[in-house]
């Protein structure tokens, strides 16, 4: 009989799980993928978006295009997950599973910000990010705070990103004299496993007038002043600002007892959570990992081998290796690159390579190689 495999979410950790199981069992497994929506995106195209780059649908790629052997896909919103018994209700079935796979992400509390709703607006989301770049065409002088709301939050150098590209923008236009950007981070750095890549940044924000506020959190924004209050009572007065929301696991995965101080608890080498295979992955997991992309695809592999070895009856399962490598981009073209490891040592350490226009190119080689993976294209 087929082993019945439930996926729950179609971002890099579902998508590379669905793959890598199609490729090993083929039709000798049941996979079901189920995605509220019907495309997927990757997380530095809202960039792309945000700074006029490119069109919301020119990135998009439609779940309908991934075909594979031994997996459907369904664009339905799950409602309950019953881990115990690893059945999902969904607003259109019933699906029970042999094996469970949670890759639901991280959803945004933009309400856990007083204030961001009305004052702010958050460029994380797709339409975070297309709202952002209509305020962008509007904004020629003042200042502009690119501010994160709570940790953990969703690649880390993403918001160091905002700040170089926008000052890039403004640059371009003519109008970066009359305009004063701000960075505010909880970290300490803005890569802190990686102090030549922290350090790098941070002279790059030097070099562009970039005003660098580590070590403090945006709690609230008060609408009529139009100010954002850090965690330590200081007041920023803002034109625009640019904010990164407070993270958090799904509602449902939350209300079926997973959740665990806002993130699904695992076990960091295998994924597999306290129950009987049930296994989660990427953004949703507190796993010791950034929640990135490509850290969600190596969780995936990881949690992939653990459920081809209980289906062969064997133990041949790598454990995950805490290990990724993120592409920043620097503005004029220019993309940098750290190789993170967090499990090998003692401390997490990082790799940084400087930018360069060859970064810029294996970076579009890196989103090229998983269209064609996972879609095909």
């Amino acid at each position: 009989m087929q082993a019945r495999v439930v996926v729950l979410g179609a971002g890099f950790g579902g998508l590379e799980f669905a793959t890598l199981l199609s490729e090993e069992l083929g039709d000798d497994v049941d996979l079901t993928l189920i995605d509220r929506s019907d495309s997927f995106v990757f997380g530095y195209s809202k960039l792309d978006v945000m700074f006029g780059r490119t069109t919301p649908e020119a990135v998009q790629l439609a779940y309908r295009d991934v075909v594979k052997p031994g997996v459907r896909f369904l664009q339905e919103t799950v409602t309950a997950i019953d881990p115990e018994s690893r059945r999902v209700t969904t607003d259109a079935g019933v699906y029970d599973a042999d094996f469970l796979v949670l890759a639901l992400g991280a959803d945004y509390d933009v309400a856990a910000t007083p204030g961001l709703g009305e004052a702010g607006n958050e460029f994380y989301s797709m339409a975070g990010a297309v709202r952002m770049a209509e305020l962008l065409n509007g904004f020629s002088g003042g200042r502009a705070v690119v501010g994160v709301c709570g940790t953990p939050f969703k690649c880390p150098p993403a918001p160091s990103e905002a700040a170089l590209l926008l000052h890039d923008l403004l640059s371009v236009r003519g109008c970066r004299n009359a305009c004063e950007i701000s960075f505010v981070i909880p970290l300490g750095t803005p890569v802190p496993p990686s102090p030549d890549t922290s350090r790098a940044l941070m002279a790059a924000f030097d070099e562009r007038g970039i005003d660098f506020i580590p070590g403090r959190r945006v709690t609230s924004l008060d609408p009529t002043r139009r100010v954002a209050v850090l965690d330590d009572g200081t007041e920023m007065p803002f034109d625009l600002f640019l904010g990164v929301p407070r993270h958090r696991a799904p509602s449902v995965v939350a209300v079926a007892g997973l959740a665990d101080d806002g993130f699904v608890p695992v076990t960091p080498t295998t994924l597999q959570t306290r129950f009987p295979r049930v296994y989660a992955i990427g953004d949703v997991t507190s796993a010791g990992v950034p929640k990135a992309g490509v850290f969600a695809e190596g969780q995936a592999r990881a949690a992939a081998e653990s459920v081809i070895a209980a289906l062969r009856g064997d133990g041949g399962a790598a454990p995950y290796d805490g290990r990724g490598s993120c592409y920043i981009e620097f503005g004029g073209g220019q993309v940098g690159r750290v190789d993170v490891d967090f499990f090998s040592g003692p401390t997490p350490t990082g790799t940084y390579y400087e930018p360069s226009v060859a970064l810029m190119a294996q970076k579009h080689e890196f989103g090229a190689s998983r269209r064609a993976r996972w879609f095909g294209s």
